[in-house]
């Protein structure tokens, strides 16, 4: 198998899980049920190990064969040859055996921080060949275990979110000693920045203070960005707090100016002008403005990132533009359309403007009549009304009518919860 890059593992054609292959029964030629599939066991001196052995459960207890002797088919294992004639193979010294030594185990960093739990191991069949190539670290890998992933699925879709794999890349994991009684694993230091951002978070939240520091000093400011934007809020702060001023400003310009801007809300006031003063100036000014809204309105709680469309241009123009902007998916829920003062005239959806013809001026496409609130409505009334009408997101106006932002439906969320569980509770979700 050859080098598999943590860029391309997205690209691999789906594998099976240890949680969905174990206890499978086993059966001889003849088709007679003789065991179960209780474990497999590995050497783990590759990047992606292949797996040798088979450990059977029998009704004279276990027995280890050859990984090669069996043959897979649907719902179960069949033995090449009857039981009796199998040759029992000892494990090798240095085998891991992958239930037993590696699940309900540890990820730690270098340090030996405790890290997150390996809820299931994730497997791929090349030419029949069974190999180890990822500890899937998310709750869908001990959903799967218990047989709740597709309902949990299905609930996720219905609030729109999906259930990505929260794995670890196993050329990106290291054994350590395979005699402890407690094996554990390490995600070497360096190699951090290659995990999911939310993988990140899970990771530093488990360090020291020290220890955090470096990190975010390590990684590349938009990696340091995301993953300080999954963090804790109150870890955010000690974050923050703890890196140098010029680190700091940099990793809060990559950020979402909504998130930046709950994040020094909670600085003391000369460590948030300090930052302020160090970020560049039109993300300083944008976060500034944010600040300057009372915490419980609208204005509190918007984000600043959203796309509004000239009220001039035809729907040719408008996708043109869109391919100019690449927006990010989630600002595509709804598109703004604005007079050339920025006032909000109305909004129009992907949908429509991709049916159109090219020709069709915005105005003739858009709703006019889109729902809208002033920056002082009380937050409570906003997440009142994109409950009532189903929305995605609610855009913000000053008294002009300009659009300055917009209220997500993560942002009501956040409205629902107690402060400090949204990340936790959506990152929680999406996997």
């Amino acid at each position: 198998m050859g080098d598999i890059s943590v860029a391309g593992w997205a690209t691999l054609a789906p594998v099976p899980y240890l949680s969905e292959i174990q206890h499978r029964g086993v059966i001889e030629p003849s088709g007679t049920e003789v065991a179960k599939l209780a474990d497999l066991a590995v050497m783990p001196k590759e990047q992606f190990p292949a797996v040798h052995w088979a450990i059977l459960a029998t009704s004279e207890g276990e027995r280890v064969v050859r990984w090669a002797d069996l043959v897979t088919e649907i719902g179960h294992f069949r033995l090449r040859k009857p039981l009796k004639d199998v040759t029992s193979e000892p494990l090798a010294t240095g085998a891991l055996r992958l239930a037993k030594d590696l699940l309900d185990k540890q990820i730690v960093d270098t340090h030996g921080s405790k890290v997150v739990r390996v809820n299931d191991l994730q497997l791929e069949d090349t030419a029949g060949q069974l190999r180890l190539v990822g500890a899937d670290v998310g709750l869908r890998g001990l959903l799967r275990r218990v047989g709740g992933e597709g309902v949990a699925e299905r609930l996720a879709g219905v609030v729109g979110r999906k259930l990505p794999r929260g794995i670890i890349p196993w050329h990106l994991v290291e054994p350590l000693d395979t005699h402890e009684a407690n094996v554990r694993l390490i995600v070497p230091h360096a190699k951090l920045a290659l995990l999911h951002p939310a993988d990140i978070a899970d990771i530093v939240e488990q360090m020291s203070a020290d220890e955090r520091r470096v990190v975010f000093e390590q990684l590349d400011v938009e990696t340091a960005a995301e993953a300080l934007g999954e963090v804790e809020p109150e870890m955010q702060v000690s974050i923050v707090g703890d890196l140098d001023e010029e680190r700091a400003a940099d990793i809060l310009e990559e950020m979402a100016p909504d998130e930046a801007a709950d994040l020094l809300q909670d600085l003391p006031e000369e460590r948030r002008e300090e930052l302020i003063d160090l970020m560049a100036d039109a993300e300083g000014e944008e976060v500034e403005e944010l600040l300057s809204y009372p915490e419980d309105s609208a204005g509190g709680i918007i984000t600043t990132d959203f796309v509004a469309l000239p009220r001039e241009l035809n729907a040719g123009g408008a996708i043109d533009r869109l391919r100019e902007l690449k927006p990010d998916p989630e600002l595509a829920y709804y598109l703004y359309v604005v007079d050339p003062d920025g006032r909000l005239d109305g909004n129009v959806s992907l949908r429509d403007l991709v049916v159109a013809d090219p020709r069709t001026q915005l105005t003739e496409i858009m709703n006019p009549n889109v729902l809208h609130v002033p920056t002082e409505t009380d937050k409570e009334e906003v997440a009142s009304l994109m409950a009532k009408y189903d929305l995605l997101a609610l855009p913000v106006v000053d008294a002009r009518r300009r659009l300055l932002g917009m209220v997500t439906v993560d942002d009501v969320v956040e409205l629902m919860l107690p402060r400090g569980w949204k990340k936790r509770s959506l990152r929680t979700i999406a996997r």
